[in-house]
């Protein structure tokens, strides 16, 4: 598979590298993993994905800031780290509200847009020499958030590592990411691509983070990216006191099988079907005459695309509301990206969303492809033709 996030110019395509994706469950510790065979810096350096692209995303930050200022007390004397802070779609609502804030983001390109706006930003990956040199300034955080990056560290032990070196004694860490059990359930195998490194149960990074003098104190369950996990964590000495919501989850995940082996068999024969089911919906789509274009250069649509064998012009087009994504082709697919108000040009039949997540949110904004017939379709984790609302 080609880097999920690495859009093309049409004049790189020569230059495209491919590496294996091949996703394995550890049989002792129950860690989802995919085997590390691209590097850190071939992905993240330079970066597409922009978080403030998607409304719906830039508000649930938005509520998770004013949650978490009203839960921990935060004020002008406190100081609130993100970890993976992207363009500063999140800090930029603690710096509205006056406190003391920190980025670190690895992409230079995205990190200077958080920069410009006016939310501090590291250039840098986050790990225990990064955190020990913030430290060092004479500042613990109160909160650290970390929204969908712990699946991105390839080295959890420096990676959790630096979250215990900078959380000051009652602070505080939020780590969001996908649910594997949401994964496994929603047959969501195209959120599988060479940046997610791990594929995340409770019970996975509980013994992640007890290597680290780390524990769970909270958890809830979050709708967003298919099925998400929100953990609070603390040190192991801090007085949080551990919730019902926590025991509860941890009681659904053994529920699943999520806690043995047995919990991960015949998800591949799952995912075949669902490919499958796809392309027999495009293969008779075509014989109709009817075209199909998609919506949300995204990254999971990168892996369902490839999977399915399905490319350009197979798709006419792409529509895509990041700029930086506009004007360059899919990886390995090879389908051009075009700014959303192309899609009243063009008229396309079918309208497929890639990032499904979303499918609410793009039906809502692009209901007016119904004035020419046109219809939305997702595939995951089945097909679905959107009825004309």
């Amino acid at each position: 598979m080609p880097l999920a996030n690495r859009n093309l110019r049409p004049d790189e395509i020569s230059d495209e590298k491919s590496y294996p994706l091949i996703a394995r469950v550890c049989e002792v510790c129950l860690l989802a993993q995919v085997d590390a065979s691209a590097p850190r810096e071939a992905i993240f350096s330079s970066y597409d994905y922009l978080s403030s692209a998607t409304f719906g995303w830039v508000a649930h930050a938005g509520r998770f800031c004013r949650d978490a200022v009203r839960r921990f007390n935060l004020d002008r004397d406190s100081f609130v780290v993100e970890v993976a802070s992207n363009d500063g779609y999140l800090l930029r609502h603690f710096v509205e509200m006056g406190i003391p804030v920190l980025g670190v983001e690895p992409a230079a390109n995205v990190a200077k847009i958080a920069i410009d706006a006016g939310v501090p930003t590291l250039i840098e990956f986050f790990g225990v020499r990064t955190a020990l040199d913030i430290a060092a300034r004479g500042r613990k955080a109160d909160l650290i958030v970390a929204n969908n990056v712990l699946a991105h560290a390839p080295d959890t032990r420096d990676f959790t590592g630096g979250f215990a070196r900078l959380l000051a004694p009652e602070g505080v860490a939020v780590f969001e990411f996908p649910h594997v059990m949401r994964l496994i359930d929603g047959v969501q195998f195209d959120t599988i691509y060479h940046e997610h490194f791990y594929y995340l149960s409770l019970t996975a990074v509980e013994n992640i983070l007890r290597a680290q003098d780390l524990r769970v104190c909270d958890a809830q369950e979050l709708s967003t990216h298919g099925g998400s996990l929100r953990l609070f964590v603390c040190h192991a000495s801090a007085r949080h006191e551990p919730t019902e919501a926590l025991t509860t989850l941890r009681r659904r995940e053994h529920e699943k099988k999520l806690d043995r082996i047995e919990g991960y068999l015949d998800f591949s024969s799952r995912i075949a079907a669902v490919k499958a089911s796809f392309l027999a919906f495009l293969a008779s789509a075509k014989r109709d005459g009817k075209t199909i274009a998609g919506y949300g250069a995204a990254a999971k649509g990168a892996t369902f695309l490839n999977y399915c064998g399905v490319n350009y012009p197979s798709l006419c087009e792409i529509y895509d509301r990041s700029q930086m994504k506009q004007g360059k082709i899919t990886p390995g697919s090879h389908i051009p990206i075009f700014p959303p108000e192309r899609i009243a040009e063009t008229k396309p039949d079918y309208v497929l969303i890639l990032p499904w997540n979303i499918a609410t949110e793009v039906r809502a904004n692009m209901a007016f492809i119904e004035q020419w017939g046109g219809r939305f379709v997702t595939a995951i984790p089945h097909i679905c033709i959107y009825e004309k609302t």
